[in-house]
């Protein structure tokens, strides 16, 4: 993979942090404060407009919190960045003055959304960050950044927040770090920002998230602080304080995207000629695998037999699941891979069935 915006110290970081909502001019300016001690921000990040699943949750301050955060700027010299959810949003924070905006996750889900905010920022020099769609399409991601860029003179930057996953997690929103690593494949040019509070879901699990995303040269961090998270009235558990951010970011392995060290790189050389090789092998075996699936679906085409057998496929997961635990493979690994198999089997004796 190129990247070509390597993170080699916290200097080189973008950092995004504010609390999820502003919900008081009071909240806001004292975790600025917070923020400014440890050395400042990027951007001073916070909700004005608050999209929820459900009526009847606190759904933002509005158009008052947006004051809050012209007085914060006057005050601490903070770069500021909120949420626009629609055209009319848009407009207020470019009226405002605002350095930045964010694309949320049920925004970016919809072209519709996307252009009409693209429209209003025609021409402007905010940069846009756009995070990725609730569901797990990279088109769709990259359609919007694609939009954006179109129309705006400034740099739109990706943020990876994970996705929806109707199942068991122990984050909010499973990471699938593929789909940001394809992303980068196919736009090396884009900087990463990676949201480690939205994918933790849990403040325990933030900075586990934020290494991994400098593990695999994200160029940046978005993470809710608030001065006392567990009053926050939207998101308290995946929020910390000003002090716990700046623990964290200063507790933060920043790794060397080169070594000159001749042995070293004549060991990677020999592990990776390995992984070349077993690479080969995986996909011969799952060819083979196919040849024997497409085989039964000729069988049971001949006698009437209908393509999905459930317990047949229960107990193929359930044995890979212990087989591969044992083997110290995790259960989303071998959830992920067995069922992507056991799709393209189907697919291929489907095909068998209407022949």
């Amino acid at each position: 993979m190129v990247n070509l915006h390597f993170m080699t110290n916290k200097k080189d970081l973008i950092l995004i942090a504010g609390p999820c909502s502003a919900e008081s001019e009071k909240q806001l300016l004292t975790t600025a404060e917070g923020l400014a001690s440890g050395g400042g921000v990027n951007y001073f990040r916070a909700g004005i407009w608050k999209p929820r699943s459900q009526p009847g949750y606190f759904e933002g301050v509005g158009d008052e919190g947006l004051e809050w955060m012209i007085k914060l700027r006057e005050i601490y010299g903070f770069s500021l960045i909120t949420e626009v959810g629609n055209s009319a949003h848009a407009d207020k924070v470019l009226k405002l003055g605002f350095d930045a905006i964010w694309i949320g996750a049920r925004t970016s889900v919809n072209p519709f959304y996307v252009q009409e905010i693209a429209d209003v920022l025609k021409g402007t020099d905010v940069p846009v960050f756009v995070k990725n769609p609730i569901n797990p399409d990279l088109k769709l991601w990259l359609g919007a950044i694609e939009r954006f860029e179109k129309v705006s003179n400034a740099e739109v930057l990706p943020i990876h927040r994970g996705f929806s996953l109707s199942g068991n997690s122990r984050f909010r929103n499973v990471p699938n770090w593929q789909i940001p690593i394809e992303l980068h494949t196919l736009r090396p040019d884009l900087r990463l920002i990676c949201d480690p509070s939205h994918i933790a879901g849990k403040r325990d699990y933030i900075f586990e998230v934020a290494q991994k995303a400098m593990d695999l040269n994200y160029s940046g961090l978005m993470i809710e602080t608030h001065p006392n998270p567990d009053t926050a009235k939207s998101d308290a558990k995946q929020q910390i304080t000003p002090e716990q951010f700046w623990d964290g970011i200063n507790n933060l392995f920043f790794r060397k995207n080169y070594t000159p060290d001749t042995q070293t790189l004549s060991q990677l050389k020999n592990h990776r000629e390995s992984i070349d090789v077993f690479d080969q092998q995986l996909l011969e075996v799952l060819a083979k695998r196919m040849e024997v699936s497409e085989e039964i679906g000729k069988l049971k085409n001949k006698n009437g037999i209908s393509v999905l057998q459930p317990e047949r496929w229960k107990s193929i997961l359930d044995a890979a699941h212990i087989n591969g635990e044992a083997m110290g493979l995790s259960y989303a690994f071998i959830d992920q891979l067995f069922k992507a198999v056991h799709d393209e089997s189907i697919d291929r004796q489907t095909k068998k069935v209407k022949k």
